[in-house]
């Protein structure tokens, strides 16, 4: 590679990269990776409905992925603004962006026969950036050590040439025919090069992210996606970090490629995990349910209290789950039998499906 940190990296080669060779660790691993996806995948489908758990995992993720670009929000408040029509508070507003984001590439995908397209990651990043923000079109961009200012990279500059290296990415990533690659290596592959190629001004680590998500659904090894690597990464930022540097210094495409798919494989499992947890604590509210509000019983309550943890009289009536005054009833029986925690801020009443908040606080 022809590569000066100071200077815009414009010679970024093309995918596939010409001598990358796959180890046995390699091998192992992604075999290893296609049995635990498979898992999770099964699950999935097995679900009488998908989205009850979906929203609230794309939640987590969105407050994951967030953190990796230093946008702290904690669960608490990301689960209150949720149940808002708006939130005053904005690293909130930033983690709920992300969430529709995922899910308007997700549609995008669909509109255009399940192709991987560049004005789809644009439509990502202004959903994150809830703005017209576009392919980055001045000089001046670089990357830089946070606390001593030194230039770590300097990505592709400018519309033209970020273009170019979008429009081979997005037919490397749609092109089935054209390698033998395993999609796993492709999706490192992939991710390395959209971070890369750093189009756009800002949201470039979380329109990448979410890139890895619709891949996995594109490549159909998920049915949805549930599957996001933000945790993992959170979790070992500072190796990420430098494995992306040592790609583009010295042309490292083993240990690259080996994080990612640990990552998968982690992700896989820690999901899997958390999906029956919660389909257990589902069935064992249902149960509770029954028992505290008899005949009122209302399954599309059970839902929401596993799509949205913080609920209130309000949201009930929003949803058209109840009227007021039978909202209010059932979500004070729920809290004096412990199913519900009240928390009370300003002068709203939150009913915290505590349980679900410890369940996806763990690792």
């Amino acid at each position: 590679m022809s590569y000066n940190r100071n200077s815009p990296f414009n010679d970024l080669p093309h995918l596939p990269p010409a001598d990358f060779t796959e180890s046995s660790e390699i091998l192992k691993h992604l075999a290893k990776a296609a049995r635990y996806l498979g898992e999770l995948n099964g699950l999935c489908s097995s679900l009488p409905d998908p989205q009850l758990l979906i929203n609230t995992i794309v939640l987590q993720e969105s407050k994951n992925s967030s953190a990796i670009e230093n946008i702290v929000t904690t669960q608490d408040e990301l689960y209150k603004a949720a149940t808002e029509e708006g939130t005053t508070n904005h690293a909130a507003k930033e983690v709920l962006s992300y969430k529709e984001a995922l899910y308007a590439g997700l549609e995008k995908m669909k509109a255009q026969k399940n192709l991987l397209l560049t004005n789809t990651m644009i439509e990502i990043v202004q959903t994150i950036k809830q703005n017209e923000s576009g392919i980055r079109n001045s000089p001046g961009t670089a990357l830089k050590n946070a606390i001593n200012g030194e230039v770590i990279y300097t990505p592709p500059c400018c519309e033209d040439v970020l273009r170019e290296k979008l429009s081979a990415l997005e037919q490397f990533i749609n092109d089935s025919d054209s390698s033998s690659l395993d999609p796993l290596i492709k999706m490192a592959f992939i991710h390395y090069q959209f971070e890369a190629i750093h189009p756009f001004a800002d949201g470039n680590g979380r329109t990448g992210r979410i890139i890895n998500a619709l891949y996995l659904v594109q490549q159909e090894l998920l049915s949805q996606p549930v599957l996001y690597l933000s945790s993992y990464i959170v979790k070992y930022k500072t190796e990420y970090y430098q494995l992306l540097r040592g790609v583009t210094e010295k042309n490292n495409w083993n240990d690259w490629v080996m994080y990612m798919i640990t990552a998968l494989i982690e992700t896989a499992q820690l999901t899997t995990k958390k999906i029956r947890s919660m389909l257990l604590l589902k069935d064992k509210f249902e149960n509770q349910l029954k028992q505290t509000l008899g005949s009122s019983f209302s399954y599309e309550l059970l839902q929401l209290m596993f799509t949205l943890p913080y609920l209130k009289i309000e949201l009930l009536e929003k949803k058209k789950i109840a009227h007021r005054q039978t909202a209010s009833i059932w979500l004070k029986k729920l809290s004096e039998n412990r199913i519900l925690a009240p928390q009370k801020i300003g002068r709203t009443t939150y009913y915290v499906n505590y349980k679900l908040m410890e369940l996806l606080s763990a690792d």
